[in-house]
């Protein structure tokens, strides 16, 4: 499972041209499941993203994790990061997940940070979707279980 990571002070997802889903301060998630992505690798990736310290505190450090900042996340699928470009000029999707399984971790991806206490809003599986991001400075991470190593 691989996540790339934008803090925002605001950012939002139209989807095929029409309904528009928007979050407040937090973080804009890209979410790509791939291929031997369990349950196990959507704990351990909801558990380290709850708890990063990205948003500043009163002295103006990066101290403060999402549910202390009180941010949300706006949560959108993403194929692509099931990338391999190690071959060639051409990426390979090989990496990624089947749709249904990507769909389904997705969405258990979704409710389990739900259940961690962060506010989520979703983009759609299989659509058209532009994201505008007002970022809140330079803080872009990415995360991939590979090298998370199953603990939070």
């Amino acid at each position: 499972m691989r996540a790339v990571v934008q803090r925002a002070l605001s950012a939002s997802v139209t989807i095929n041209g029409g309904e528009t889903r928007s979050i407040g301060r937090g973080l804009a998630v890209f979410l790509g499941v791939v291929k031997g992505d369990t349950e196990r690798e959507a704990d351990v990736l909801a558990g380290k993203l709850s708890g990063l310290r990205v948003f500043s505190d009163e002295a103006d450090k990066m101290n403060l994790s999402l549910s202390d900042a009180g941010g949300q996340v706006l949560l959108i699928p993403n194929f692509t990061l099931g990338t391999d470009c190690k071959k060639g000029r051409r990426p390979s999707f090989d990496l990624a997940a089947p749709p249904d399984r990507a769909r389904e971790l997705f969405l258990y991806f979704a409710d389990r940070l739900g259940e961690l206490g962060v506010p989520v809003v979703t983009g759609e599986f299989g659509a058209d979707m532009r994201v505008p991001v007002d970022n809140d400075g330079p803080v872009t991470i990415i995360l991939d279980t590979e090298k998370l190593g199953g603990t939070t």
